[in-house]
């Protein structure tokens, strides 16, 4: 079994149609499909079901994926191994939920980028279960999360302590708060699973909900009046001065929330990691999962929502 038959399968399987990955890859899709075949011979069983729409995976194939994740994941590490120095430079993959990387971030990343300037630094938003499977499978070489992870494959560092709070209109009474449709990030945002216990605590076992794609559109239909949200005071700090939404106390126990830095424990830190998480805050030195494991500040290791 080839390494580059199973990136040819892992992005196959990624974008379920060959066409796609073709394109994605550089190939012909006439190399692609018989590498494809070839593969599917070589275990002896079909690793994809095709259908009008395109492909997906098959039980073997979701096996396989697994599997390739993890040694594409592996070579990509060693190559990075490989070309490592100790100046900070090429490629880092970072992700965040959409609420640290809206107000937390950008004065961390633009200094970074200051300071180092030949790393290629990219930034991608999610929620944390998203963010969670990308460490995984070395898809980000780490990411900013909204919940604990304990993952055996998973370390995290506590980063930021945020106090959150229900938020509406400023025309909206405590009593009505309940009654309005919770507007929220898809499943797997933690704001979402905080504000959906908390309308269970008040008796609403099955509150209207309605998905958004980014913190904008959330709050700008908070404030509008078409429902409540949860989100961090720092996030919304401006808008409740200016008078354009209102915040309303959650339960002790429920009103905070740890943004954790979380990187896969067998992953290689590069310069570029490693001078990156020497920026984090300093009370971040402690690994999350107490095994009191902290990255050295004075010696360099070697870009959708939450």
């Amino acid at each position: 079994m080839e390494s580059g038959d199973l990136r040819i399968f892992q992005c196959v399987a990624q974008v379920g149609n060959l066409t796609r990955a073709a394109a994605k890859l550089g190939y012909v899709q006439s190399n692609v499909t018989a590498r494809i075949q070839h593969l599917e011979a070589e275990v002896g069983t079909p690793l994809f079901i095709r259908h009008n729409r395109g492909m997906t995976l098959s039980p073997a194939g979701e096996v396989l994926l697994t599997y390739a994740d993890k040694i594409v994941g592996l070579l990509n590490d060693a190559s990075r191994a490989l070309q490592a120095t100790n100046t900070p430079s090429g490629p880092l993959q970072i992700g965040s939920i959409q609420t640290a990387a809206a107000v937390r971030l950008p004065h961390l990343l633009a200094e970074y980028y200051s300071q180092y300037p030949e790393v290629s630094l990219a930034l991608a938003t999610g929620h944390s279960q998203m963010l969670i499977d990308q460490v995984i499978a070395y898809e980000l070489e780490g990411a900013f999360i909204g919940c604990s992870c304990d993952h055996p494959d998973i370390k995290s560092i506590d980063v930021f302590d945020e106090e959150l709070f229900v938020v509406s209109s400023p025309a909206l009474s405590e009593d009505e708060l309940t009654r309005k449709p919770i507007l929220v990030y898809s499943m797997g945002c933690s704001y979402r699973k905080i504000l959906e216990d908390w309308m269970l605590l008040s008796g609403v076992h099955r509150p209207v909900i309605m998905e958004f794609g980014t913190l904008e559109a959330i709050i700008s239909g908070v404030a509008s009046g078409m429902g409540i949200s949860l989100l961090p005071e720092i996030v919304i700090s401006q808008q409740i001065q200016n008078g354009l939404l209102r915040k309303h106390s959650l339960p002790a126990g429920m009103n905070r929330m740890m943004t954790r830095f979380i990187t896969r424990k067998d992953a290689f830190v590069s310069s570029a990691l490693g001078a990156f998480m020497a920026m984090l805050p300093q009370e971040c030195d402690m690994i999350a999962s107490g095994e009191n494991i902290s990255y050295p500040k004075d010696t360099l290791l070697h870009g959708n929502l939450d």
